[in-house]
């Protein structure tokens, strides 16, 4: 008996203590003719920035299915970043963002839109279909 209670408490508290992010940064990632643009400079930025600043763990999701071409959107969590490691890592994936659209190699490419005011919340996110964890 001891052990099932163990167990079923033990379970229980992952779900207490998983991510609990509310707010979300929006990164749209669209499509002029031949596909969107990689997602990796922006990831190798928060990957950097996660590394720079010491932070645990940041959640990023990601949407596909958007459109014919491949469209999609990144979600990152940021409620448990401070209010300076916020506005640091707007300040980092806006200029990242502008340098990838500004260098692009063929115009064809598609272009990334990023507004640090157009905050995603929880409830947005819970009927979004195609939303999984981004894991690469």
């Amino acid at each position: 008996m001891k052990k099932i209670l163990l167990a079923a408490a033990l379970f229980c508290s992952t779900f207490f203590f998983s991510q609990k992010n509310q707010n979300y940064l929006k990164i749209s990632y669209s499509s002029v003719c031949c596909g969107p643009a990689s997602e990796k400079p922006v990831i190798s930025y928060l990957k950097e920035f996660k590394r720079k600043n010491q932070i645990r763990s940041l959640e990023i999701l990601m949407q596909k299915g958007m459109g014919r071409e491949g469209e999609f959107e990144l979600y990152v969590g940021t409620d448990f970043l401070t209010i300076n490691q916020r506005k640091r890592l707007v300040r980092g994936l806006m200029a990242s963002i502008s340098n990838q659209n500004n260098n692009k190699k063929s115009q064809n490419i598609g272009n990334i839109n990023f507004d640090p005011a157009d905050i995603a919340h929880q409830e947005d996110l819970m009927n979004v279909k195609n939303l999984t964890i981004y894991k690469k």
